[in-house]
């Protein structure tokens, strides 16, 4: 297990988040990321709540039509102690940082589980 600060930890999903490609990254709409602890399961690195973007034919209308068809936002969030309890060094933690973050930015764009195991982002 490494120990990472919160805020080194934060900065590191800040990186991640800047090397997701800008035509991607400028698709991604409706959607914040925060860091937590703890996950309350050891083996959940990340987790995406939210409407994909795949999914979002007129949601808002449907969802909140009360407000104007306005939604909360999705949201991603990154637990920085189950990362930092699988990893044996900094530089692990970059690069898990990295997967996970692209894993839960890919859930927002619509890919599954089956599909990032198979390129290799799980």
């Amino acid at each position: 297990m490494v120990e990472v600060t919160r805020q080194r930890f934060e900065e590191l999903v800040g990186d991640a988040l800047d090397a997701v490609p800008e035509e991607l990254a400028r698709l991604m709409d409706n959607v914040f990321v925060v860091v937590e602890d703890d996950s309350g399961d050891p083996d959940l690195l990340g987790h995406y709540d939210g409407v994909p973007l795949t999914a979002r034919h007129d949601y808002g209308a449907m969802v909140m039509p009360e407000h104007g068809g306005m939604v909360m936002p999705d949201r991603i969030v990154i637990f920085r102690r189950p990362i930092c309890a699988i990893c044996d060094s900094e530089e692990d933690v970059v690069e898990e940082v990295l997967v996970t973050v692209v894993h839960e930015v890919a859930h927002h764009f619509g890919i599954d589980d089956d599909t990032l195991d198979e390129l290799g982002w799980s």
